[in-house]
């Protein structure tokens, strides 16, 4: 298979991404299909659906072996998992699934037909394999299990943040930050006040600590390019 497009994202690392596609709906994104693709009528009917799937390939966590099972974050880090009943990167094919709503269609004079979306989990630069429609006829089960996840609480944490840290920002990048953090980005096993944690958004360094349920933005610096 080779990919048919790119998406490109405010997070070059995995580190402050959601869990799950869909949990931050101000994460927003951009699709660039490759030129072979990136034909009209390609796309003709795809203006009528609300949400797309994303079939996309784990391209900073191949592995050239697999194992059977997991430590999902979610429980710990501790306790194991069958790889197939996880979402983990680390699969016997590198294969990722989200469900992003299609905020709207525009074809570009440069880059040709480009969709843009929102509720993203997917780094800057994530290979595309392929775009289906959802469907939610058939796509929606609301009596559905959902396993081990069932038993595990959402965190979402107050953010602090000064006027000075947050001005630093862009006005546009402000609510999708602070919603980021929220969700609390780190992972479930780190719990440790005194640590600082750090990652890239938007071009910038987030740097934060978390004490209890009150998570305290520290900086916001521009990346040396």
């Amino acid at each position: 298979m080779k990919p048919i497009a790119y998406i490109y994202t405010d997070f070059k690392t995995k580190f402050g991404l959601p869990r799950q596609s869909g949990l931050i709906e101000e994460i927003t994104g951009k699709i660039v299909f490759e030129k072979q693709y990136s034909i009209a009528e390609a796309f003709k009917g795809l203006e009528d659906f609300s949400h797309i799937w994303l079939l996309w390939e784990f391209s900073q966590a191949k592995k050239e072996s697999w194992r059977p099972t997991v430590r999902p974050p979610l429980l710990g880090g501790n306790k194991r998992m069958g790889v197939f009943a996880t979402r983990s990167p680390f699969r016997p094919n590198s294969i990722g699934l989200s469900c992003v709503k299609l905020e709207k269609i525009e074809y570009d004079k440069a880059l040709g037909t480009v969709l843009y979306v929102s509720g993203c989990d997917l780094m800057n630069g994530t290979p595309i394999y392929d775009i289906k429609p959802y469907l939610p006829y058939c796509d929606s089960r609301p009596d559905a299990s959902g396993g081990f996840t069932e038993a595990l609480d959402e965190r979402h944490l107050q953010v602090i943040i000064s006027p000075e840290i947050l001005g630093r920002v862009p006005e546009e990048k402000q609510k999708e930050l602070i919603s980021v953090l929220s969700g609390d980005p780190r992972p479930s096993y780190q719990d440790d006040p005194e640590r600082e944690y750090g990652f890239e958004f938007a071009d910038f360094e987030i740097g934060f600590r978390v004490c209890g349920k009150v998570l305290t933005v520290t900086k916001a610096e521009k990346t040396k390019k």
